[in-house]
């Protein structure tokens, strides 16, 4: 059986999902590690026996490292994709891709011109809830899809932002409560309900102090499709509530709850939903990381890491690809800009 060795480019808290998620996976191995700051490096390479560097572009050269992990904020993702990507890996990119269309669409060209994949980690899509989400909509079982709305009321300390020098920043966390934390449930919802036509958005920092961004924001989409929607993206809203997933049509409304349903009712009864019913509406709702954002489980990137090892072998597109991880940031942006501008933003956007 092939190994993949693993090359981790940051060693924040993201990183420890990374590390634990690769470790229970047969086929791959952590095999170094490298941060900017030497002492971060050298605690997670002392932590899991493998060596570190303060130069990811000298960790990427190394013949073992098969597969690049990014695990940089965010708007230092595209320098060590771009190094990996010349080194001939292949590229796993945490959320959000980059922060700016442009940055996106270097890292996609430069994995497409090198030959390597590419992929976004967004492992709420692989949760058993979503997938089943997702192929009932696809089923037609909703009829025509009139709504589809996202809530991600978090909440985040001060200390929190005071904690790292790039949190809260346009040039490294690239926006606030949209770009850093919503992302997760604007990804899920553009999954859905299909392509964004055209988007109002307002924003506002209302409760945090020394940030250059948004803690609180809501936007109102018009999807291709003819749907509507609504998104509410903050880190203002104490204690802070679990994502809430609605979507809605004239044959069947879903509603839920992190990954707990809420309402699986459809206009055309079958057997299987007292299943989903029971099976997902009485487990407990998890982690959802609305006030801590420790407080989340590695299995969904475990998910996304076994796909990706599954289309390098199969020479195929990783589940959510660069292109597709671009969307949730496209959203983003024209969200901002709307609210920058006080005018409705068409899609797609010019990078």
């Amino acid at each position: 059986m092939a190994q993949y060795g693993f090359g981790l480019v940051g060693c924040g808290m993201i990183a420890e999902f990374h590390a634990k998620a690769i470790s229970e996976i047969a086929k791959a191995k952590l095999v170094a590690v490298s941060d900017c700051i030497p002492a971060s490096a050298e605690r997670m390479g002392k932590a899991y026996g493998v060596p570190f560097y303060s130069d990811y572009n000298e960790m990427v050269k190394r013949d073992d490292v098969h597969i690049v992990n990014i695990c940089t904020p965010s708007g230092a993702h595209m320098e060590p994709a771009l190094a990996a990507a010349k080194a001939r890996k292949h590229v796993a990119v945490e959320k959000p891709l980059e922060i700016t269309l442009k940055r996106c669409d270097k890292v996609i060209k430069a994995c497409e011109k090198a030959g390597v994949k590419l992929a976004t980690f967004f492992p709420s899509r692989f949760t058993p809830c979503n997938q089943l989400l997702k192929k009932t909509l696809e089923s037609g079982r909703f009829g025509r899809v009139t709504l589809g709305d996202v809530y991600n009321k978090w909440w985040r300390t001060q200390q929190y932002y005071d904690s790292g020098g790039w949190r809260g920043t346009w040039a490294l966390d690239g926006g606030g409560s949209l770009m850093n934390q919503a992302v997760h449930a604007i990804d899920l919802l553009q999954w859905m309900m299909g392509p964004v036509k055209s988007i109002d958005g307002f924003t506002a920092m209302l409760c945090h102090e020394r940030i250059e961004v948004e803690d609180t924001a809501v936007a109102i989409l018009h999807f291709e499709s003819g749907a509507l929607g609504v998104i509410e993206g903050t880190t203002s809203v104490y204690p802070g509530l679990l994502r809430r997933l609605e979507i809605h049509g004239s044959k069947g409304t879903v509603i839920l709850e992190q990954d707990t349903v809420k309402t699986w009712q459809f206009e055309q009864e079958q057997p299987e939903d007292a299943a989903v019913r029971k099976d997902f509406g009485d487990k407990p709702a998890g982690p959802g990381a609305v006030a801590d954002p420790r407080d989340i489980s590695h299995l969904g990137h475990r998910k996304q890491i076994e796909d990706f090892i599954e289309a390098v072998e199969q020479n195929r597109r990783p589940l959510v690809d660069g292109p597709e991880g671009r969307k949730a940031v496209e959203i983003i942006c024209a969200i901002y800009k709307a609210a920058q501008t006080g005018k409705r933003v068409n899609l797609p956007l010019k990078p």
